[in-house]
């Protein structure tokens, strides 16, 4: 009996050992799926709607809105001298690309459960993919930004863009970091745990008011007690918020410090973030 002959393959796919599968051969060759479901995402998002991307815009400018009514007119809320639409605006557009990819991320398994259990591709790509997409919808945002502070400048508003705006690539790698790492860990529990998505919701709600984005640090700094000052830095988007209000309008300050620490937090969840992820995926599609 005649042995055949072995064949070529394409690809191989085997078990891995490794603690984090994070193949950078296998993702570039994978780049086409990448930006095909990154396409599909902004495509599905305004498809057969009347004002298409204009909706990305449509959810900062009601934020801002509202919370310049409540906080700015109500409360009074002061904003370093800066316009207050214009100040709240600043962070709410940094604050939806975080929390969109934060959200969009701690539902990667449950949302692609039928995708994952007919074909392989790197799992991996799904949170890269929310990070890409979200991206794009934070660029559009962006420019409505610089509209609006184009228009304050234009009025003799006392905005001082600085040189960091350069930064702001940095800033966003950053920032999608921590929405990535958490996200991936998040995820990664409510295989098991369903009911851990309404938690989530209702945790990112409650995590936005204690990121400086409807009210400065210095306000904190100044009746909060000196003992406690470390505490405000605790949450790693506080410096980089900062951080991008200071580039761009010139508002606050740049706390060195903390800008450290952000950069070490994101490195470190992203770590654990991949730890586990890469853990879940072996075995999700026996529990979910």
């Amino acid at each position: 009996m005649q042995v055949p002959k072995s064949e070529d393959w394409l690809f191989e796919i085997s078990a891995t050992k490794k603690a984090i599968n994070f193949n950078i051969k296998e993702l570039w060759h994978y780049r086409d799926l990448l930006l095909l479901f990154v396409k599909r995402d902004i495509v599905t998002f305004y498809k057969q709607t009347i004002l298409g991307p204009v909706w990305f815009v449509i959810q900062p400018l009601i934020t801002s809105v509202i919370q310049f009514v409540i906080f700015s007119k109500i409360a009074s809320i002061p904003s370093d001298g800066i316009p207050y639409f214009l100040f709240v605006l600043a962070g709410n557009i940094l604050w939806f690309y975080f929390s969109d990819c934060l959200k969009a991320t701690s539902e990667t398994f449950t949302a692609n459960q039928n995708i994952f259990g007919k074909v392989y591709f790197p799992r991996i790509i799904m949170p890269l993919k929310v990070a890409v997409s979200n991206l794009i919808k934070f660029g559009i945002q962006f420019v409505f930004f610089l509209i609006v502070l184009a228009y304050y400048v234009s009025q003799g508003a006392p905005i001082h863009i600085t040189a960091y705006v350069l930064f702001l690539p940095l800033l966003l790698l950053i920032i999608a970091f921590i929405a990535l790492g958490a996200g991936m860990l998040i995820s990664s529990l409510t295989v098991k745990y369903r009911d851990l998505n309404f938690v989530i919701t209702f945790g990112i709600s409650l995590f936005m008011y204690i990121t400086p984005i409807v009210y400065p640090t210095s306000l904190v700094l100044e009746k909060a007690d000196p003992k406690y000052h470390q505490l405000i830095y605790m949450n790693p988007l506080t410096g980089l918020f900062d951080f991008f209000k200071y580039a761009f309008l010139g508002s606050g300050n740049i706390d060195w410090g903390a800008i450290l620490y952000s950069v070490i937090f994101s490195i470190v969840i992203l770590f654990f973030g991949l730890l586990v992820f890469t853990k879940t995926e072996k075995s999700f599609i026996d529990v979910i």
